[in-house]
């Protein structure tokens, strides 16, 4: 493979032996770009490939200096540009296919380039850098010129393209925009300028976007000042101020994903949302192509968002996600979408060879199709990517003709050494990271993710297939290694194991054990000498100890592969001999059997490997740029050792590194993140072979692997996914001939396995795998079957699911114990059975104890550690929710504190509410905080003014004012009326309240200060208007919460009376023995807001939580109580004799006659005929003094009856006086909030003025900048005019002159040749206007019809082309043979030069010509510019003077608030108050002297009026009386007529007539009772009768059954019969019954159709007919009317 490399920046390569590139092998990850008509070329890693699409030979371009990163082709020139990844990247330009440096461009670029464009016509390229210039630069990569660039974009560009047919235009595209860039020369100065295009909304609506720099002036608000722009609104001034748009303004527009240009200069742009733009190339206008639909088909894509698309004659080919390539056929305003070819892959990018007949599609996974044009069109696959980046190589043994790669999706690879093409593939559908090939067989290991190796056979190298697999673990596998001799596979997990496998095929890759190393292995090195019989194997990975390596080293023998050859005869096979000696029954290696020793690393390694004397293992540190050398032990040792390095030699490579050895162990190759292979003398650890493969961008290399003799390496990137092939160059002597030596004895020494095991692989055929797995899952459940345990003993296993070998063993190992230990375990499980039931007994004989003996169901728990490990856990989680609690009751109580600080410590006064006691009347207070000192002192500063403008203004008028004579004299009584005088200037300096605009002089607030809202025009005044009014509002609120104290204090008064007098109601209604409720009037929760924020212990619903120890202290404090109570009454005699002779009482109290009664004599116990005269005597005496004490009796309750009656009145009375005064106070609240609303309002007007003066000056200060930066523009403008008419006159001259020594070359040509005869001058002048004809080239008519851009014009190197065809047919012009006869060699000569001079003059004054029509342009161009700058400065100045005009009109047409009574003014249409265009403000002195005339002169009229009124008066009156009789007479008459119509139920009557109305009623309901009784035996019956329906119904049922069952079957033999002659009929016409079903089905859906929209119109008619019915019934209905 050809290859070519930068010469300027190699690398180092020391002398001596060296290595170069053979091949490099890569998938696109950009877009791949034609160089010509048959090469393709793509950036891989470090490379640039080239392809040859017809011969598939590939060539590579290796850039040095890092990472390829854009690459862009210019097919005209055959070049290639691609830039490097690195600080400050340059541009390299290479020549194809010499791949020789052209030039380099450097520019000022810091990160990297992201996008590069050629363009066709001239040798300009265009560069395009993001973070963080975001800068275009257009190049003249020719020269090596910076033409022009310009920064700061305001996009992120992601798709650059030249105009095919016009240089000076460039598109960028960004998923959020299109740019057009427009690119102006005159003479040798470049400009560049850029337009972005106004992309349609996400719908695909164009937006109409209005300027807001300017006003329009349709918007006008007569009533609240000019309408002004957002941006004034929102206070901007700069640059900003010119898009400013609302949030709420803003809509999603589209987002573009490909654009492509067509020959009519006009742009295709495709969306993620599905449309297709068209864009003019010159306006900029957007079009939106409408999709013409057609019915689908069945292989049609769903292309929603193209990805890639291409322009061609009729239309688009466009591609995305979906794998098809579709053909969009545009005409006009529509297009329609065509199949064009199903690639099966997502299209990544699509392009047309130079001469459109082949089509270059490339898609997402890195594939590259060719699909070409012609008769009979092909579509083949150029490059077929792998899928995803390689993650391990290996070489097939012998290792000189294949080699073999895998991918992490699982997908192995073939490849052929020679030239890296791919011989063969296979899938194995499963994640995989490690791949091995094996030394002594065609065959191959592959870990997967999932814990399996799956050994492949390669001994057909064409086909590969998978002849076995190995399911070790559930881990995934981190490692395969084969040993030097292909004796053992290694293949560590994850988890840190390393089994150890047969890699003989012939043994069917038997598994011999594992054993376990630490997690996390970094590397595995194995060395195998072909003279001893053992392996030595280290692992390197990472130790539990932070800074540390752990070194594992053991020893496998070489018994193990051969211990199945050499038991034969004996019954035992070899895995029963190595599980017997060497592992344990869970698969385990025994430590004694491999000789396992530990080491640990005083610093972190990356690598590690072996030596092949095993005395010593190299090291690659992995945090300082270090290789060491660690000499092992000797002696034996236990545990860890601590080993450290002896030799330290310092490399250039630099990040985490790998170490390998070669196969002959001289070599110690490392490779590392920089990219590098360094390749050492394993004695003296000195480079002597290095080459820089990969970059550091890209991570550096992966991998490694080195061919047996040497003479080949392979290097695989980590990120990059480049494959690399390198050789050696000048490799020889003893470096040679030692592993050549090697090599020869290693294929001699294993050329008898090898043979062996690849004829045991030829015989394996493809199915054995299945043959295998079936036997194999025979053999576990025949051995699964013999053994007779139990379900219950055993874990069940999914027998759908495959078992791990680890898995297999470990359940071997379960059932040999459960076998060897069967007995005690029947025992343990006796034992336990019987600890359960014992348990048991214990549990329910706790259910039967009393509370305080029983225990808690956890202490009869057997398993302590679980128990405490549950309490823990509890503990823990208790002491979590206790955190959460507390942080969130500290969260509350931090949120409440603010809350109360902010709304009540932080108020002056408190809001509060007043309640009436026996109406709903609520009046509440005006909350106010503390006015703060900057407050006050603004206040006081605004009074101060006030107080001097107006002594000013006092002073000014007693100065300019002529004193008359009474006020003369009032100045000598000055001093004695001077408190008249100052009530006299208040008055005199108040405002009316129509024109103050408030009612706050009611509350005696002062508002003299004020200024009249007619006086309002500057800022000041309205800020210190402002601030007054702030103070009215104060005091007013002030005023009023003053009186709301007074009130609430009388309030509370009024309680305190009431609760008083309470007090001897309650004694009164005790006494009296009354049911009746006293009224307590109490204070509401809004009357006393305080107590919300107290939280009392009857509002917590929760019980308290007590300790024990409180607890105890409170019963103790009960006890010692009650003792001392008792202890205090036992003693107090005085006490006891009272309550025992006189009730407790000393003397008998009023009140308790009420309760006194006299007792009755003891003989009145007897009949009255027994009683002696004492005992009458005594009877009478009773009855005296009982009659008496009822009299008192009476008299006392009257008494206490009277007072009860006077204090409930003087409460009702009292309470009621007090409602009366809060309706007052209620008016008067509603009075203040009306007179702060009114102050409020005037504001809100100031505050909306100031606003709006505000806004006006932000308008003007835009303005103004926006003219400033107009005005530099203009500047700029005139600037540039003036030089480009300078350099236009000078290149004017230079051409005047050019062409006047044209002329004199045309006129001076007879005189130069006056020697010779005129004859021969003639023709000699005949010859000197002669020029040769240039035969243009003409193109094929197929590629003509194919190409739609044609030929490009203004190419430079169509213009050079052109100009070295003319001086060719120039030469043959000045051929000797075209001398005319006669003439004089000589004078031919200098003919043919003067004619020569002539032709190369005319070319230059074309050129000149030609760049003076440019500069023209140019000029015009600058002068349109100009002139649009003039008119944008125009537009500024008329805006400004527009805006003055608004600005004066405001500050005079002010607006203020005139207080009207209701009624005053009446108006027909609201609409009149908003318009005052006829209205006028006139003197108050005027109205009130024509008021004074219309007062006296209604005076008179009113007294001519009272006059007449006493008249009438009397007539008045006596008809009055009269319409008042007849009114009473008519009320009455109604009265008897509601008497006489008075409704009177029969059920009323009958309850006044029956004189047994309750017997009656009880009679009825007897009678319902009986017949609920009939009803409840009738539902018995009716229950019955359905029951036994239900039985019949079921026996039906049942029989039905029976009868569909027969059915069925016959319905089975129906379908077969059906679907028999269904076959037959698709066989014969199936095609024609098709179409016959479709044609009949549409027929029928049509026809539904129809009916349909019958059915929707007769419904619609129904329903009109049916209201219009119900409007006919509704009018006939007679209208029940009481009379």
């Amino acid at each position: 493979m050809a290859q070519g490399r930068e010469q300027d920046e190699t690398p180092y390569q020391p002398s001596g032996a060296s290595l170069s590139v053979r091949w490099v092998e890569g998938f696109p990850k950009q877009d791949v770009h034609f160089v010509n008509n048959t090469t393709i070329c793509y950036p891989c890693g470090n490379y640039v490939i080239f392809i040859n699409i017809e011969t598939k030979k590939k060539t590579v371009l290796q850039c040095v200096n890092g990472i390829v990163g854009v690459l862009a082709t210019n097919i005209p020139y055959e070049v290639v540009a691609f830039s490097d990844r690195k600080l400050k990247p340059i541009i390299n330009i290479y020549n194809f296919p010499g791949l020789t440096r052209r030039t380099k461009l450097k520019g000022n670029v810091l990160l990297d380039y992201t996008l590069l464009a050629f363009s066709y016509c001239g040798t300009y390229l265009a560069s395009y850098s993001s973070l963080p210039e975001y800068e275009l630069t257009l190049w003249n990569w020719e020269s090596n010129v910076i033409l022009c660039k310009k920064s700061q974009f305001s996009m992120d560009v992601s798709y650059m393209t030249f105009n095919p047919m016009n240089w000076r235009q460039l598109c960028l595209s960004s998923l959020n925009a299109v740019m057009v860039c427009t690119i102006e020369r005159s003479n040798q100065e470049h400009y560049l300028k850029s337009k972005l295009v106004k992309l349609p909304a996400e719908d695909g609506t164009l937006l109409d976007e209005t300027d807001t720099i300017f006003s329009h002036s349709s918007l006008k608000d007569p009533i609240y000042g000019p309408v002004l722009p957002l941006s004034a609104m929102a206070g901007l001034v700069g640059k900003e101020a010119e898009t400013f748009r609302p949030k709420d303004d803003l809509c999603p527009l589209l987002h573009p994903t490909m654009h492509c240009w067509t020959p009519t200069s006009d742009l295709y742009v495709g969306s993620e949302e599905g449309y297709l733009l068209m864009i003019n190339g010159d306006s900029l206008k957007v079009t939106v192509l409408n999709k013409t639909e057609e019915a689908p088909t069945l292989d049609r894509g769903n292309l929603i968002s193209p990805v890639t698309m291409v322009y061609q004659k009729e239309g688009l080919f466009a591609s995305g996600i979906d794998g098809f390539v579709y053909s969009f056929v545009i005409k006009d305003s529509s297009y329609k979408v065509d199949n064009f070819v199903n690639v099966g892959e997502p299209v990544e990018h699509m392009m047309f060879s130079p001469n459109y007949k082949k089509l270059l599609i490339q898609t997402e996974k890195g594939s590259i199709f060719i699909y070409t044009f012609g008769e009979e069109p092909t579509f083949e696959k150029v490059l077929d990517a792998c899928d995803g980046n390689f993650k391990a190589i290996d070489f097939i043994t012998p290792g000189n003709k294949y080699f073999m790669t895998l991918t992490g999706s699982g997908e192995v690879c073939v490849w052929w050494l020679e030239d890296g093409s791919c011989v063969s593939r296979i899938y194995l559908n499963t994640p995989a990271m490690v791949l091995a090939c094996s030394p002594s067989s065609l065959s191959a290991a592959v870990g997967t993710m999932a814990g399996s190796v799956q050994f492949l056979s390669v001994s057909d190298a064409k086909s590969p297939w998978v002849v076995h697999k190995a399911f070790l673990s559930e881990s995934p596998l981190q490692h395969v290694v084969y040993d030097q001799r292909g004796m053992f596979l290694l293949a560590g997990t994850s988890e840190g194991k390393i089994f150890v496998i047969n890699a003989n095929p012939s043994s069917s890759f038997e598994i011999f054990g594992f054993t376990e190393v630490g997690k996390s292995i970094l590397q595995i090195s194995t060395v195998c000498l072909l003279e001893t019989d053992v392996v030595e194997v280290m692992v390197l990975s990472m130790s539990p100890e932070a800074g540390r390596n752990r070194l594992e080293m053991f020893t496998l023998p070489k018994i193990l592969p051969e211990g199945k050859e050499k038991n034969k005869s004996t019954i035992l096979s070899c895995a029963q001999i190595i599980s017997g000696t060497f592992v344990d029954e869970r698969g385990r290696l025994r430590n004694e059997f491999i000789h396992k020793y530990v080491y640990e690393t005083e610093h972190t390694l990356s690598s590690a490997v072996l030596d092949f004397q095993s005395q010593r293992l190299y090291g690659f540190c992995n945090q300082v740029p270090y290789i060491c050398s660690y000499p092992l032990p000797e002696k034996e040792h236990s545990g860890i050792c601590i080993i450290k390095p002896t030799q330290k030699v310092q490399t250039r490579q630099y990040g985490p590194g790998m170490m390998y050895l070669s196969p002959h162990g001289l070599w110690l190759i490392t490779i590392a993140k920089d990219g590098i292979l360094c390749i050492r003398d394993i004695c003296t650890l000195e480079t002597f072979a290095r080459c820089r493969s990969h970059s550091h961008q890209g991570q550096g290399i992966q991998s490694m692997k080195i061919s047996v003799d040497g003479q080949n390496i392979l290097v695989n990137g980590r990120n990059d996914g480049t494959l690399v092939c390198l050789r050696w160059k000048h490799f020889g002597g003893t470096q040679a001939s030692g592993i050549l030596e090697y090599c020869q004895h290693f294929y001699t020494s294993l050329s008898d396995t090898m043979d062996k095991e690849n004829v045991y692989l030829s015989k394996i055929q493809r199915g054995s795998l299945d043959s295998d797995s079936e036997f194999e899952e025979t053999t576990s459940q025949v051995r699964r079957m013999s053994i007779d345990l139990s379900q219950d003993e055993l874990a069940t296993v999914d027998d759908m699911k495959e078992m791990p070998w680890i898995q297999e063993k470990n359940q071997e190992a379960i059932k040999n114990e459960v076998k060897l230990f069967s007995k005690t375990r029947k025992e343990i499980k006796k034992g336990i059975k019987a600890l359960v039931k014992t348990v048991l007994i214990m549990m329910e004989e706790n259910d039967t104890l009393p509370k305080m003996a029983k225990l808690e169901q956890q202490e009869f728990g057997l398993d302590l550690e679980e128990l405490e490990k549950l309490h823990d856990e509890s503990e823990e989680e208790v002491a979590k929710i206790r955190k959460d609690v507390e942080m969130d009751n500290l969260a509350k109580r931090y949120l409440t504190d603010l809350i109360k600080e902010e709304c009540w410590n932080s108020m002056a006064v408190k809001g509060r509410a007043l309640k009436c006691f026996h109406i709903p009347y609520v009046v509440e207070n005006f909350p106010m905080k503390e006015r703060t000192a900057e407050e006050l002192k603004e206040l006081e500063s605004v009074l101060q003014q006030k107080r001097i403008e107006a002594e000013c203004l006092k002073l000014r008028k007693e100065i300019v004012e002529v004193q008359s004579a009474v006020t003369l004299v009032k100045k000598h009584h000055e001093e004695e009326d001077e408190e008249e005088e100052e009530n006299i200037a208040i008055k005199d300096t108040n405002l009316p309240n129509y024109l103050l605009g408030s009612l706050s002089t009611d509350f005696g607030v002062d508002t003299s200060l004020l200024s009249s809202q007619l006086e309002l025009h500057s800022r000041e005044e309205k800020i210190n208007q402002i601030i007054l009014l702030k103070d009215i509002i104060y005091k007013v609120k002030t005023v009023f919460n003053n009186e709301f104290d007074a009130a609430y204090k009388q309030k509370e008064f009024e309680i305190a009376r009431v609760l008083e007098r309470n007090e001897r109601i309650e004694e009164i209604i005790l006494d009296l023995e009354l049911e009746e409720n006293v009224w307590q009037p109490i204070f509401e929760d809004c009357e006393k807001p305080e107590r919300t924020l107290v939280v009392e212990n009857k509002e917590i619903k929760a019980s308290k939580h007590v300790n024990l120890w409180q607890k105890a202290k409170a019963e103790l404090i009960v006890t010692r109580e009650m003792e001392r109570w008792l202890s205090s009454h036992s003693t107090d005699m005085r006490r006891r004799a009272l309550m025992d002779m006189m009730g407790g009482v000393l003397e008998v109290k009023k009140e308790d006659i009420l309760r006194m009664v006299i007792p009755q004599p003891a003989f009145m116990a007897k009949s009255d005929a027994l009683w002696s005269e004492e005992e009458r005597k005594q009877f009478r005496e009773y009855e005296k003094k009982v009659k008496e004490l009822n009299e008192e009796r009476d008299k006392y309750r009257k008494s206490l009856e009277a007072e009860l009656k006077k204090l409930q009145n003087s409460i009702q009375e009292s309470t009621q006086n007090f409602d009366e005064y809060l309706k007052r106070l209620f008016d008067r609240r509603v009075k203040a909030e009306m007179v702060v609303n009114q102050e409020e309002l005037k504001i809100s007007n100031l505050v909306f003025s100031l606003l709006l003066d505000e806004e006006l000056n932000t308008r003007e200060i835009c303005l103004n900048n926006y003219l400033a930066r107009k005005q530099e523009e203009k500047v700029q403008t005139s600037e540039a005019i003036r030089n480009s008419r300078e350099n236009l006159d000078v290149y004017r001259e230079h051409y005047d002159n050019l062409l006047a020594e044209d002329k004199v070359l045309d006129r001076s040509f007879k005189k130069e040749f006056s020697e010779i005869p005129s004859q021969q001058v003639d023709i000699l002048y005949k010859l000197f206007k002669r020029r040769p004809r240039i035969q243009k080239h003409k193109t094929h008519s197929d590629s003509a019809s194919l190409v739609p851009f044609g030929e490009r014009p203004g190419s430079g190197k169509l213009n050079s082309d052109a100009f070295a065809q003319l001086m060719k047919a120039m030469d043959e012009l000045d051929n000797i043979h075209n001398m005319p006869e006669g003439l004089d060699p000589l004078v031919w000569d200098h003919f043919c030069m003067t004619r020569r001079t002539k032709v190369e003059n005319e070319q230059k004054v074309k050129q000149k010509a030609a760049g003076l029509m440019e500069m023209l342009a140019f000029l015009r161009k600058r002068i349109e510019d100009d002139e649009k700058v003039q008119q944008d400065i125009e537009k500024v100045f008329h805006e400004l003077n527009l805006l003055q005009e608004e600005k004066v009109g405001f500050q005079l047409n002010l607006t203020i608030q005139i207080l009207l009574k209701q009624g005053q003014v009446e108006l027909e249409n609201f609409q009149l108050l908003l318009e005052y265009a006829d209205a006028i403000l006139i003197n108050k002195n005027i109205i009130e002297d024509l008021n004074a005339v219309i007062k006296t002169q209604g005076q008179k009229k009113v007294t001519s009026m009272m006059e007449s009124k006493e008249v009438h008066k009397g007539i008045y009156q006596i008809e009055w009386e009269h319409k008042k009789m007849e009114m009473e007479m008519e009320d009455l008459n109604q009265k008897a007529w509601d008497i006489q119509m008075l409704f009177f139920s029969r059920d009323r009557q009958k309850f006044l007539n029956e004189p047994n109305y309750e017997n009656l009623i009880a009679v009825q309901i007897v009678i319902m009772e009986q017949t609920i009784a009939v009803l409840e035996k009738t539902h018995k019956k009716n229950v019955e009768n359905c029951k036994k329906l239900l039985k019949k119904l079921g026996k039906t049922s049942n029989q039905k059954d029976v009868a569909n069952y027969t059915l069925s079957c016959n319905l089975r033999e129906e379908l077969v019969a059906v679907s028999e002659r269904r076959d037959i009929c698709n066989a014969l016409g199936s095609k024609l019954t098709c179409e016959k079903i479709a044609k009949e089905r549409y027929e029928n859906m049509m026809q539904q159709q129809k009916l349909t929209n019958i059915s929707k119109q007769q419904a619609e008619q129904i329903s009109i007919l049916q209201a219009e019915v119900e409007r006919l019934r509704m009018k006939t209905f007679p209208a029940l009317v009481q009379m």
